[in-house]
């Protein structure tokens, strides 16, 4: 069995997280379910079903689709109001990675933009722009608050050329890890510009975790799909499993040390090159606001 690093366990009685993307054998579904066992008040997300399991009452649940404005616009909404404003953490676990066997010669469309770049960054930003005031008025009132964004080792496969022009010629991995990439810049703009004022942001590597993405990722080749069935005992004994690909995560939401960066196996880690341009995370959050701006 593949060993992972171990967070620490902290008592977080008090703190309300938002984990998005807790479906069915997920890391965000772990990484839920060992938060509230240290204490914390949880809200999940799923883009429709409810999580397939109950969490207690200390868990919440609330769709989310990061594809859909509107839906992006309601989840806020409801948060705030049920919990009159207060947020100590948002975790932006969810994401997706789909045509796995790259396949597609075109690059997909939602809402005018690659599907990836739509779902992974533009929707997961909106999200945390929406809630970026109560994280600061939590930050200004308990002395911290904290953003999580679940990236991958696969932001290397991004460039800083395609954040503005695209993918070309158009490869669906490096959709992807440019959407990764972008998450990476937007936890470390996001320190940048809000640690003065006790917020932490980080971007964080779960590593290669037993997951149902790659289920998604294969829908376009049933062949595929049953092999991969076929196959899935002997993955589940590669790979890390849910709960160890959430110890780095949870090392983020909860050790007190941690205040900004890229993580992984619940320590600092360098990230790719394109990922420490200071001026490409700047031109992005620009480049975002007036997209954010051109939405509402």
């Amino acid at each position: 069995m593949p060993r992972a690093a171990v967070a620490t366990p902290r008592d977080l009685t008090g703190r309300t997280v938002v984990v998005t993307g807790a479906g069915r054998g997920s890391i965000g579904l772990a990484t839920a379910r060992i938060l509230a066992d240290w204490g914390a008040e949880v809200v999940v997300t799923t883009r429709s079903a409810p999580v397939p399991a109950p969490l207690g009452d200390a868990v919440a649940w609330h769709p989310l689709d990061l594809a859909d404005r509107d839906s992006v616009d309601a989840f806020a909404a409801w948060l705030l109001d049920r919990y009159d404003g207060r947020l100590d953490t948002l975790v932006n676990n969810a994401g997706i990675h789909l045509d796995l066997r790259s396949t597609w010669t075109e690059p997909p469309l939602v809402d005018g933009h690659e599907i990836h770049w739509r779902t992974n960054y533009l929707g997961t930003v909106q999200l945390t722009r929406l809630l970026l005031p109560a994280l600061l008025a939590r930050a200004d009132d308990g002395g911290e608050a904290r953003v999580v964004h679940v990236v991958s080792k696969l932001h290397r496969r991004g460039s800083n050329v395609a954040l503005h022009d695209g993918v070309e010629p158009y490869d669906s991995w490096a959709a992807y890890g440019t959407s990764k990439l972008a998450l990476v810049h937007d936890a470390a703009e996001l320190y940048r510009r809000h640690g003065d004022r006790g917020l932490r942001a980080c971007s964080v590597h779960p590593g290669s975790v037993f997951t149902h993405i790659a289920d998604h990722g294969l829908e376009t080749s049933p062949v595929l799909g049953r092999l991969r069935a076929l196959a899935a005992p002997l993955e589940r004994r590669i790979l890390l499993t849910p709960e160890q690909g959430a110890q780095t995560t949870l090392h983020c939401v909860a050790d007190p040390d941690v205040r900004h960066g890229y993580f992984r196996d619940c320590a600092p880690a360098e990230p790719s090159v394109d990922a420490l341009d200071v001026v490409a995370a700047q031109q992005l959050w620009e480049r975002t606001d007036a997209w954010l701006t051109e939405t509402r």
